[in-house]
C-alpha cells in the first residue's frame, strides 16, 4: 500500500498580508464588543459549558451577534474561504459560531489549549479553523503575544486589524498583558467533522 502525502502548499497556519479591517473598522468592533452584556471568559476544562478558572484564563468577553454587524461577517467568510483554499484545504468550510470580542486587562492571559474539544460525549461544535484578529494598536499594550506549542513558534507581531487563521486543533496560549489592554477578534469556522 502506498503511504501518502500531505500537498506541499498546505499550511496549519496563516496571516493575512495585509489589516482585514482598517482603524477605523477596528474601533467600530470594538465600540460594539463594549455595548454587548460582558462576561468572564470561561474554559473547557471537562464541562460542556465550561468553567470559570482563573489559573487558566482571565479576559473579558462578549458575543456579537451576526445581524449586529453582517458587513464584518461577510469580510471575515470570504477571507476565510480564501485562506482556506490556499493554506488549509479543509472540505466544506462555513462560518458557523459567533464572533468574540476579547479583552485582556493587565495580568490578562489564556493558557495553553486547543479550540476543538475532544471530549466528544459532550458532541462539541466541528471547529477545523481559528482566527485572531488584533484590534488593538500594538503600541496600547505589552506582552499578550499569541504563542503555538509547536517549537515555541510564535508569529511575527500582527498589526492593528491583522489576522492570523490557524488549525483549531493547534495549541495555543495568549502570553500574560505585562501593560495595557489587549483588543481582539475571535472566530471559529467549521463544517462536516473531520474524518
Amino acid at each position: 500500500m502506498p503511504i501518502r502525502h500531505e500537498p506541499r502548499w498546505k499550511s496549519y497556519m496563516a496571516i493575512t498580508n495585509e489589516p482585514i479591517f482598517t482603524p477605523k473598522q477596528c474601533q467600530m468592533i470594538i465600540d460594539m464588543g463594549h455595548s454587548l452584556k460582558p462576561e468572564q471568559a470561561k474554559v473547557g476544562g471537562g464541562q460542556k459549558d465550561g468553567v470559570h478558572d482563573t489559573k487558566k484564563r482571565v479576559t473579558t468577553i462578549s458575543w456579537i451577534p451576526f445581524k449586529n454587524m453582517p458587513e464584518m461577517y461577510q469580510s471575515i467568510e470570504s477571507t476565510m474561504l480564501r485562506t482556506n483554499a490556499n493554506h488549509f484545504g479543509f472540505d466544506g468550510m462555513e462560518l458557523t459560531e459567533p464572533a468574540q470580542f476579547t479583552e485582556y486587562p493587565k495580568g490578562g492571559f489564556y493558557d495553553w489549549h486547543m479550540d476543538s474539544d475532544t471530549h466528544f460525549v459532550h458532541e462539541p461544535t466541528v471547529r477545523k479553523v481559528s482566527m485572531t484578529c488584533l484590534l488593538s494598536d500594538p503600541s496600547e499594550f505589552k506582552g499578550g503575544e499569541l504563542e503555538f506549542m509547536d517549537k515555541g513558534k510564535r508569529p511575527n507581531d500582527l498589526k492593528q486589524g491583522q489576522a492570523i487563521f490557524f488549525a483549531s486543533f493547534l495549541r495555543h496560549r495568549v502570553a500574560p498583558v505585562k501593560k495595557g489592554i489587549r483588543r481582539s477578534l475571535v472566530m471559529w469556522f467549521g463544517g462536516p467533522p473531520l474524518r
